[in-house]
C-alpha cells in the first residue's frame, strides 16, 4: 500500500484503497525564526522521549552527518539522566570518514561511544543483501547491514537520523529545480540548438557531479516544468525517457503497455497540499522515495540482524510540524535546511556545521573500484536479463566500454543493471544466493591469480 493508505473490503463495493492522513503544507507557522527554532527543538525532544520507551537496551546511531548528531545531542541534554550508547563506523578514505566528527559529539556528550572499522566488500555481501531486501539493492545497504550489525552486539533497539532532509529541506536538487527554472527563461530555440549542441560534445566523463553533469541536468530539466520536471531530476542517473527505451527490449517495452515510472512523482507533487514548489517537492520525497529507499534499506538491514532501528525525525507530529515551517527555515537560495541548522548551532561543534555533506556510502564507489568491474564482468556480460529478452545485449555493452574508458559516468545505471541481474537470479531463476557467492568467490580467485 502507499503510505498512509488503507485497504477495505465489502461485498458491495469490493476492495478500496483510500488516504486515512496526509502532510499540510499551508498555512504557515506564524513566528520569528528565533521562536520558530524553539519550537521545533521542543517537538524533537516530545519525539525523542516518545521512541526512548523500551524494555531493551537502546542506542543510537551516531554518523557524524547533521541529523543523526543532532538526535544525539538533544537526547543527552534534555531527556536522559544516563549516557547513551552510540555507534559509528569509520572508513579507511579520510576526506569521507566521519568518524571523527562523531568521535567530537560523543565526548561532548559522554556517551559509551563504540567505533568500528567499516571494510565494506561487494563481493561477499551483495548476494546476500540482495535476498535479504527482496529487491535490488542500493550502496547505502552494505554500511547500513554493517553498522547495524555492530549495534546488535550491544543493544536491541537504535535510534537514528532519517527524514531530516526530507523534513527540512537537505538536498542540492530543491534548490537546483529552482535553477532550471531560471534557466528555462532563455529561448527555447537557443538552448536547443546551440547550448544543447555543446553539451552533446562536453566530454561527460568523470565525476557524476561534475560541472558538465550539473549543466546537462540543468539543460534537460528546462524543458520540463513542476512534477513533470521533479521526476526527472530524480532520474538523470537512471533509466527514465530515451535511457530505457535504448536499454529494453521491443518485445520488453510491449509488455509493458506504455506505463510511466514518473508518474506516482508526478502526481505526488502536483496533489500536494501545498504552494511552494520545494514543498512539493519535499512531499513526493516524502510519499515516495524515502518510504521505498532509506527507510525500507533501514529497516530491512537492521532486522536482518534482529535489530529494530527507529527514526525519531520522523514521527507525524514532528513531520506535521516541520511541513508548515515558512520557506525561508528550509531553503533560501542554495542555504539548505536552515532551520535544523539554527537548532544545531545550538548544539553541535561549530567545525561539524561546516562540514560538507556527504553520506556514510560516498566512499564506496573508491573504496570497490575493482570489485565493481569484476561485478559487472561476472554479471552483466552474460546477463539472464539479455538472454530473457528483457534488457538489449548492445545498450549493456556500450555502457560498460563508455564507463571502462571514462567517457562516461554509468556507475548509478550499471549499478542498477548489477542488482537487478542477480535479482532476477535469485527470485525468477531460483538460484541460491549463496551458490552466486561462491561463483563470485571463485572469480575473485582467479582474477587475483592472473595479476
Amino acid at each position: 500500500l502507499p503510505p498512509a493508505h488503507t485497504l477495505s473490503f465489502d461485498f458491495e463495493r469490493g476492495l478500496e484503497i483510500s488516504r486515512y492522513w496526509d502532510l499540510e503544507y499551508e498555512p504557515k507557522h506564524a513566528g520569528s525564526d528565533e521562536e520558530l527554532t524553539d519550537r521545533l527543538e521542543q517537538e524533537i525532544v516530545d519525539s525523542l522521549r516518545a521512541h526512548m520507551i523500551a524494555d531493551v537496551p537502546i542506542g543510537a546511531f551516531l554518523s557524524g552527518g547533521l541529523d543523526s548528531t543532532l538526535v544525539v545531542a538533544l537526547l543527552a541534554k534534555f531527556v536522559l539522566d544516563e549516557p547513551i550508547q552510540t555507534f559509528s563506523g569509520s572508513l579507511k578514505y579520510r576526506e569521507f570518514d566521519e568518524a571523527p566528527a562523531a568521535r567530537a559529539v560523543a565526548e561532548r556528550y559522554g556517551t559509551i561511544h563504540r567505533e568500528r572499522a567499516i571494510e565494506p566488500s561487494l563481493l561477499r555481501l551483495l548476494p546476500m543483501l540482495v535476498a535479504q531486501l527482496d529487491e535490488p539493492s542500493d550502496p547505502l545497504a552494505i554500511c547500513s547491514y554493517l553498522i547495524a550489525g555492530f549495534a546488535r552486539e550491544h543493544v536491541k533497539v537504535a535510534l537514528g537520523g532519517d527524514g531530516g532532509d526530507e523534513l527540512f529541506g537537505g538536498y542540492d536538487r530543491y534548490y537546483g529545480n529552482r535553477f532550471a527554472g531560471i534557466y528555462a527563461l532563455l529561448p527555447k530555440a537557443f538552448r536547443e540548438r546551440v547550448l544543447g549542441a555543446w553539451l552533446r560534445e562536453s566530454d561527460g566523463g568523470g565525476w557524476y557531479k561534475s560541472r558538465t553533469h550539473q549543466l546537462k541536468w540543468l539543460h534537460q530539466l528546462s524543458f520540463l516544468e513542476g512534477g513533470e520536471r521533479y521526476a526527472a531530476s530524480l532520474g538523470y542517473f537512471y533509466f527514465l525517457g530515451h535511457e530505457g527505451e535504448d536499454l529494453l527490449t521491443p518485445e520488453f517495452r510491449a509488455q509493458l503497455a506504455g506505463a510511466d515510472p514518473a508518474a506516482p512523482i508526478v502526481a505526488a507533487y502536483e496533489n500536494a497540499r501545498a504552494e511552494h514548489p520545494i514543498d512539493r517537492m519535499l512531499h513526493a520525497d516524502s510519499q515516495l522515495r524515502m518510504p521505498d529507499h532509506p527507510v525500507m534499506i533501514l529497516d530491512r538491514m537492521t532486522m536482518a540482524h534482529g535489530l529494530e532501528a527507529r527514526s525519531p525525525f520522523l514521527d507525524h507530529k514532528l513531520a506535521e510540524f516541520a511541513a508548515r515551517l515558512p520557506m525561508r527555515l528550509k531553503v533560501r537560495g542554495r542555504s539548505l535546511r536552515r532551520v535544523q541548522r539554527a537548532l544545531a548551532r545550538r548544539h553541535l561543534p561549530p567545525e561539524l556545521l561546516r562540514r560538507p555533506k556527504q553520506g556514510f556510502s560516498s566512499a564506496l564507489p573508491y573504496m570497490l573500484r575493482d570489485e565493481y568491474a569484476l561485478l559487472f564482468k561476472l554479471f552483466l556480460e552474460n546477463a539472464s536479463l539479455v538472454s530473457e529478452r528483457i534488457v538489449q545485449k548492445d545498450a549493456v555493452g556500450r555502457l560498460l566500454a563508455e564507463h571502462r574508458a571514462g567517457r562516461a559516468d554509468h556507475g548509478n545505471r550499471l549499478w542498477l543493471l548489477l542488482n537487478a541481474e542477480l535479482w532476477y537470479r535469485i527470485v525468477i531463476g531460483k538460484v541460491a544466493h549463496e551458490e552466486l557467492s561462491a561463483a563470485i568467490a571463485e572469480a575473485r580467485t582467479h582474477s587475483s591469480g592472473a595479476h
